[in-house]
């Protein structure tokens, strides 16, 4: 049977039934890694220069945070549409100790050189020391330490990653409308997450009570984007495959989310805990944006619109996203003395242009220093682990 590749629909007078093709490598994913890492970036610049919130550039900014559902999205589906089958102890420890290659390597590396050699570490206590080496900062009253605050979102991340093996043990077996349903309904049931009491009570540092609010459960929504388009990868009828190619649409859509998230009349601006109301309605905004991002490239990969995205140049900070993240707060804390500003006095432009031009150079570096070698790790212990299964002594 000749398919198109690109929706998996059958060739125009084809007799055999339809069958479904799903590209291997998805290169305008690795785009979009680079994009989200520099929207996080526009976002942290912004806030720590003082762009003011309420201004209608400085409200866009402020909720370009919304880059990290993105990111969320991006591993629930990558990871969906590979090991939503895996249900054997083998496959489950070979998926934990890829993860662990993957994120602990760079990750460590990053807070073991921010603890030892920036200034601005060394009011940190033993316990936001061990938190952040654990990536528990979240569950730890004041976990947040300086010059890693940004990594709550990888506490979050790796709770997802240790999830997702239990989630599939539990609805792999269904049909697929079973799992779309699931997975549908742990998403709505996550919105009620900020409501509960004590939750709701919120942080309190002096009582030892940490922010629970910003807890895993409460970021099911983003999480079930990536996961549902993984369920319906390779079957979305053509009139949505052709809605998906408009990209600029969906991009002004992600853009106007954000925007009105940044509204004050949404929700409180800057860095004021918001009531529950609020932070569900923050948590659905940063769906339509995280889906208005992610969805169309990763149903509709090779679609005009996005062919910025598999540039040399995108893929090398799409492939160096992971490190430019972990490391562009503690570059963006040095930029500042560099030039001789004052924390939030201003300073947008040269601020970022410092902040890139530190943060490029060393996440290069950790990649390859770092990233790669952890993976090259994993790939070789669990080869051989797999070679002694298969040829026992």
């Amino acid at each position: 049977m000749v398919v198109d590749k690109m929706g998996g629909e059958p060739v125009s007078g084809s007799p055999v039934p339809r069958t479904y093709y799903k590209p291997r490598h998805l290169p305008g994913l690795e785009g979009l890694r680079a994009v989200a890492a520099l929207g996080v970036i526009l976002t942290h610049v912004a806030f720590q220069t003082g762009v003011d919130p309420r201004s209608p550039w400085g409200s866009l900014l402020a909720r370009f945070d919304f880059f990290v559902p993105v990111f969320f999205a991006l591993s629930a589906f990558l990871l969906w549409r590979g090991h939503h089958s895996d249900r054997s102890l083998p496959t489950i420890t070979r998926y934990l100790l890829n993860r662990a290659g993957r994120i602990l390597p760079a990750y460590l590396g990053c807070v073991v050189a921010v603890i030892l050699l920036l200034p601005e570490a060394s009011t940190m206590s033993g316990e936001q020391v061990v938190a952040n080496l654990t990536l528990t900062q979240v569950y730890v009253a004041d976990g947040l330490a300086p010059g890693l605050t940004h990594l709550w979102s990888l506490s979050v991340e790796v709770a997802f990653y240790l999830a997702l093996p239990l989630l599939a043990l539990t609805v792999g077996r269904l049909p697929r409308s079973g799992r779309i349903g699931v997975v549908l309904g742990l998403a709505v049931l996550s919105l009620g997450w900020a409501f509960l009491p004590w939750v709701a009570s919120g942080p309190d540092a002096a009582a030892g009570i940490p922010n629970r609010q910003i807890w895993p459960p409460a970021y099911a929504a983003w999480f079930a984007v990536g996961l549902l388009a993984a369920e319906v990868e390779g079957r979305v009828p053509g009139w949505f495959r052709r809605a998906l190619g408009a990209r600029w649409v969906w991009w002004w859509v992600a853009l106007a989310a954000a925007w009105i998230a940044g509204q004050e009349w949404f929700g409180p601006v800057g860095l004021t805990h918001p009531e529950p109301e609020e932070f569900a309605r923050r948590v659905v905004a940063g769906t339509v944006f995280a889906f208005a991002v992610v969805v169309p490239e990763a149903l509709d990969p090779g679609a005009r619109g996005g062919r910025w995205l598999v540039t040399p140049l995108m893929q090398a900070l799409g492939r160096w996203s992971y490190s430019i993240f972990l490391w562009h707060v503690a570059m963006l804390s040095l930029a500042f003395p560099l030039l001789g500003i004052e924390w939030f006095s201003g300073g947008f432009w040269p601020v970022l242009l410092v902040t890139l031009g530190l943060t490029l150079p060393v996440a290069a570096a950790s990649y390859v220093f770092l990233e790669e070698p952890g993976k090259r790790l994993v790939r070789a212990a669990t080869s051989r682990s797999a070679r002694a299964v298969e040829s026992p002594a």
